[in-house]
C-alpha cells in the first residue's frame, strides 16, 4: 500500500512502523534458550568446529545433557530430544525441573534434559543436537560436536596396564630424588632412579576443562577417560545441578576394559583411598570431597570397574558413624531415587547400584562379605597369600598414610628399641611402604587371566610439596621410585605389560636452587643467630658453590639422615608465606583429614608452614594467598616401558594418554596424526 503524507506524518509513520517491527521482533525471537550442552564443545560454546573438546573410543559410553531456559518465568520446558548426526537417540530423555535444585544462576523454571550411557561406533567427528519444546509450543535447538577416535589393529596387544602416578611430581621433584638417592660424581649420576631407566619419555600438558591449573581430580581422570573434567570433578562433565553424583558421566578405562575385555582393576595409594587420584579411576562425582558415597561406590559398582585390589588409608569411611573417628555421613552419600528419571536412568542405563543414605553402614564388613581379604597393617599384609587371595582390601591409616620419612624413622627407632615418633603419635606405627603394597597388589592381580589395570599413587609428593616440607616430599618421591622398580621387574618378566610413570600436575613450583655452603652444625648455629643475613646469605650456594650434595643411603633404601653437611636446597615458585631454616622438620604440619587431628598429640603439630621454623626468623614471602603452596600449570614428564611405550614420545595432552593406553590394550601401532592435539587448529 502506498501512503501520501506530509513530512510530519512521515515521521509519525516511521515511528509507528518501528514500534510494530520491534513487537514483531520480540514475538519472533523471544524463545527458550540452551545455556549448556554436554559433552562440551567449541561448536556450541563459540561457534567454531575446532578444536574438538570431547573425544571417545568406539563404543565408549557417555551422557548427553542440556540445560534449557524458558523465555518467560511463567513458561516451562515440556519435552526434549537428542540426535547424533541427525538421527534421534532412541533412549529415555529425563527432564528434570530446576525447582528440584540447581545452581543459583539458573532459573527455577529451567529444565535439564539428559540421556544416559550413549555411545557412537563410527570413527570421526559427529554432531549432537538437542531440540527442546516450551509450554507455549516454541522450540529451540542447539548443536555441538565430539569425536570418536578409531581403535586400530596391528601391534602387540598388552594384557596389563600399570599407571604409576606421582601426585604433584614435576621435573624438579624427579631430579631432587635423583640427587638424594643416586648421588653425583663430577656431574654424572652414580645410581639412576628406576624411573630414569625407562626408555621413553615425553611431556604432558595438564590443563583441566576450566583452568590452566588443574587439581588432582581432572588431572587423574584425563588419563583414564580421555576427556577434560572441571577441577574437583571426577569422571563427569559439569552440569547445573547441585547434587554431587548425578552429573553426566564418562566411561573410565577400567570400566571400558572390564566391560569389553574382562580386565580387573587395582588401586594402590599412600593417600586416603577416597582421595581424588584413586577415586578418579572408578567413581563418578562432581565433588571429590563426597567421601561416603565415593567409598561406597568402590564396592557397590565393582561389577562395572572390576575392582579387585584397593589399598591405602581411609579407614574412617569404612566404619559406622557411631564408631569414634568415623567420617561417614549422609550429606556425603548418594541414593538414586527410583521415582526420579534423572537419577534412576543412571541405574538403568549404566548398571550402577542405586545407593542408600546409610551412614551406619559397616563397609569394612561388606567388603569382606563380598570376598575381599582385609589387612590393616604391614604384618597382616605380609601374611596375605596371593595364591589364595582373589580380592584384597588394605586400610593402613584412619585417613592419609604417614609419609616415607616418618614411616622409616618409626621402623628405625623400633629396631633400636626406641619408641617411634610421628607414626606412634598417629597410633598406627605398622604401616607398609608403597613398594610393599605394590608387590602384594601385583601378586594378587597376576592371577587375573584376562589382565588388569593397576594405578599406583605416590600421593604425598604433592601433599608435602603443598606444605613446602622439602625432605618429606623428597623421601616420598624415593618411596614412589622404589615402587616403580618393583613394577618394572614385574613388567620385565611379563612382556605383555605396559607401564607409564606420570603425574597429574606439578605442585609448588619446586626449584632446586643450589646447595648449602655450610655443615649441618654450622647451619644450626646460623639458625640460632637467625635472620636473612645468616640463613640465606651465608648458607645458599648457587652455581659452582652448590657442589654435589652427598647423602649416604642406608640398607633400607633411604638416606641415613637428611640433615647432612652441604645439603640440597629447594625453593618454591608457587609458595605462600613460610619460615625456612633449611633443616628437616621433626614433625609434619597438621593433616586436617585426620579424624583425631584436634586431639593431642596431633593437635600440637604445626598448623601450617607459617607456624614452623620460626626461631630462625627467616620469613620467605609468598606469591600466593593462603597457607600452602599450590599447583602450577607447568608441563610434566611421562616415562613409559613395555609394548606400546614408544607411542608416548613428544608433547601430548593429558587426554591423549587415555587413547594410547586403550590402543595398546587393543594391540596397535599408532599413526602420528591420530591425536587431534597434534593437529594444527584452523582459524
Amino acid at each position: 500500500m502506498t501512503h501520501i503524507h506530509s513530512p510530519k506524518s512521515h515521521k509519525l509513520s516511521l515511528a509507528a512502523t518501528a514500534t510494530l517491527l520491534g513487537l514483531a521482533s520480540i514475538s519472533a525471537f523471544a524463545a527458550p534458550t540452551v545455556s549448556r550442552l554436554t559433552p562440551p564443545s567449541e561448536l556450541f560454546a563459540s561457534g567454531h568446529a575446532a578444536p574438538v573438546i570431547a573425544r571417545f573410543l568406539p563404543g565408549q559410553r557417555f551422557d548427553l545433557q542440556a540445560t534449557v531456559r524458558p523465555d518467560d518465568a511463567a513458561r516451562t520446558i515440556t519435552g526434549a530430544s537428542f540426535a547424533i548426526d541427525g538421527k534421534t537417540v532412541d533412549a529415555t530423555v529425563a527432564l528434570r525441573s530446576c525447582v528440584a535444585g540447581c545452581l543459583a544462576a539458573v532459573p527455577t523454571n529451567a529444565s535439564i534434559a539428559t540421556v544416559r550411557a550413549v555411545s557412537a561406533a563410527k570413527p570421526g567427528i559427529h554432531t549432537m543436537t538437542v531440540t527442546a519444546t516450551q509450554s507455549d509450543g516454541q522450540t529451540v535447538s542447539a548443536t555441538g560436536n565430539f569425536e570418536v577416535v578409531p581403535l586400530l589393529t596391528g601391534g602387540q596387544k598388552v594384557k596389563n596396564i600399570v599407571i604409576l602416578l606421582g601426585d604433584g611430581m614435576g621435573a624438579a621433584q624427579r631430579t631432587g630424588a635423583r640427587i638424594v638417592a643416586g648421588g653425583y660424581a663430577q656431574g654424572k649420576t652414580i645410581t639412576p632412579l628406576a624411573m630414569d631407566t625407562f626408555p621413553v619419555t615425553g611431556m604432558v600438558k595438564t590443563a583441566s576443562l576450566n583452568s590452566v591449573v588443574t587439581d588432582s581430580a581432572p588431572g587423574m581422570t584425563s588419563y583414564v577417560s580421555g576427556n577434560k573434567n572441571n577441577n574437583n570433578e571426577e569422571g563427569v562433565f559439569p552440569d547445573d545441578t547441585i547434587e554431587p553424583f548425578d552429573n553426566p558421566r564418562i566411561e573410565y578405562l577400567s570400566e571400558y576394559l572390564h566391560r569389553t575385555q574382562g580386565k580387573a582393576l587395582g588401586l594402590v595409594t599412600t593417600a586416603d583411598v577416597f582421595d581424588a587420584t584413586p577415586a578418579g579411576n572408578a567413581v563418578h562425582t562432581s565433588s571429590r570431597g563426597a567421601g561416603t558415597g565415593i567409598v561406597d561406590q568402590f564396592l557397590d559398582d565393582r561389577n562395572m570397574t572390576g575392582l579387585t585390589v584397593l589399598m591405602g588409608g581411609g579407614r574412617k569411611w569404612f566404619v559406622p558413624a557411631t564408631t569414634p573417628g568415623s567420617a561417614r555421613g549422609d550429606k556425603t552419600d548418594y541414593a538414586f531415587s527410583a521415582t526420579d528419571a534423572h537419577t534412576s536412568e543412571i541405574v538403568k542405563r549404566w548398571g550402577t547400584a542405586p545407593g542408600n543414605l546409610d551412614k551406619d553402614r559397616d563397609l569394612l564388613a561388606d567388603f569382606q562379605s563380598a570376598g575381599f581379604s582385609y589387612t590393616a597393617d604391614k604384618t597382616t599384609l605380609d601374611a596375605i597369600n596371593p595364591a589364595k587371595t582373589d580380592k584384597l582390601l588394605g586400610l593402613f591409616a584412619h585417613s592419609n598414610m604417614n609419609v616415607a620419612l616418618d614411616k622409616i624413622d618409626g621402623r628405625r627407632n623400633k629396631a633400636r628399641g626406641i619408641t617411634g615418633r610421628v607414626v606412634d603419635d598417629y597410633g598406627l606405627p605398622d604401616q607398609p611402604m608403597l613398594d610393599e603394597m605394590t608387590d602384594k597388589a601385583l601378586a594378587v592381580l597376576e592371577r587375573q587371566k584376562k589382565g588388569f589395570v593397576l594405578m599406583v599413587e605416590g600421593a604425598s609428593i604433592d601433599k608435602q610439596a603443598h606444605n613446602m616440607d622439602t625432605e618429606r616430599w623428597l623421601l616420598d618421591t624415593i618411596e614412589f621410585d622404589r615402587a616403580i622398580a618393583r613394577v618394572q621387574e614385574f613388567a620385565k618378566k611379563h612382556g605383555d605389560t605396559l607401564v607409564i610413570i606420570t603425574a597429574d600436575h606439578e605442585c609448588s613450583g619446586a626449584a632446586l636452587i643450589g646447595g648449602s655452603r655450610v655443615t649441618d652444625a654450622r647451619l644450626q648455629e646460623l639458625v640460632r643467630e637467625g635472620g636473612t643475613a645468616n640463613i640465606r646469605d651465608k648458607v645458599v650456594g648457587i652455581y659452582e658453590q652448590a657442589g654435589f650434595p652427598k647423602y649416604k643411603m642406608a640398607a633400607d633404601g633411604y638416606p641415613e639422615t637428611t640433615d647432612i653437611d652441604y645439603r640440597i636446597l629447594v625453593g618454591y615458585g608457587a609458595n605462600s608465606d613460610r619460615y625456612e631454616d633449611f633443616r628437616t622438620n621433626d614433625r609434619p604440619v597438621q593433616d586436617s583429614q585426620q579424624p583425631f587431628v584436634k586431639k593431642e598429640p596431633l593437635s600440637v603439630y604445626p598448623a601450617g608452614p607459617i607456624n614452623r621454623d620460626t626461631d630462625g626468623k627467616f620469613l620467605v614471602t609468598g606469591q600466593v594467598p593462603g597457607d600452602s603452596a599450590v599447583h602450577t600449570a607447568t608441563d610434566i614428564p611421562l616415562s613409559a616401558f613395555g609394548p606400546g611405550a614408544w607411542n608416548f614420545t613428544g608433547v601430548q595432552d593429558n587426554t591423549d594418554v587415555f587413547f594410547k593406553l586403550a590402543q595398546a590394550a587393543n594391540g596397535v601401532v599408532l599413526p602420528a596424526d591420530i591425536f587431534p592435539s597434534k593437529r594444527q587448529t584452523k582459524k
